[in-house]
């Protein structure tokens, strides 16, 4: 059966193209942390960050130590920024415990 009215074929193409959008979860959500802040996109591409305890991480005199995976983040890597919770995130590949370090989170030194 062909359908010849330019409508109703548009109108078909314009589903077509929105139909595989509806499964696909909002980005912004992705990269959330649960205090509310974003993680940015070049950190978390889906759910590589989430909040770790303190004890995960140490910090040696050659720079944060992930314990799980014995990586050392030095201070000036840029990977290391700023946490705006005060609390550690740690961003892996693919979120898993035993793989490189994307971005580290670290809350202000207090003194």
């Amino acid at each position: 059966m062909e359908c010849s009215n330019p409508v109703l074929l548009a109108r078909g193409f314009a589903a077509a193209l929105f139909l595989p959008l509806v499964g696909v979860p909002n980005l912004a959500d992705a990269h959330e942390a649960k205090s509310g802040w974003s993680y940015p996109y070049a950190c978390c591409s889906n759910n590589d960050c989430r909040e770790v305890s303190a004890d995960l991480v140490s910090e040696r005199p050659e720079g944060y130590v992930i314990r799980t995976t014995g990586e050392v983040v030095a201070y000036s890597d840029k990977r290391v920024r700023d946490s705006p919770d005060g609390v550690y995130h740690w961003c892996s590949i693919a979120g898993a415990d035993t793989s490189r370090t994307i971005c580290l989170f670290v809350p202000p030194k207090s003194f």
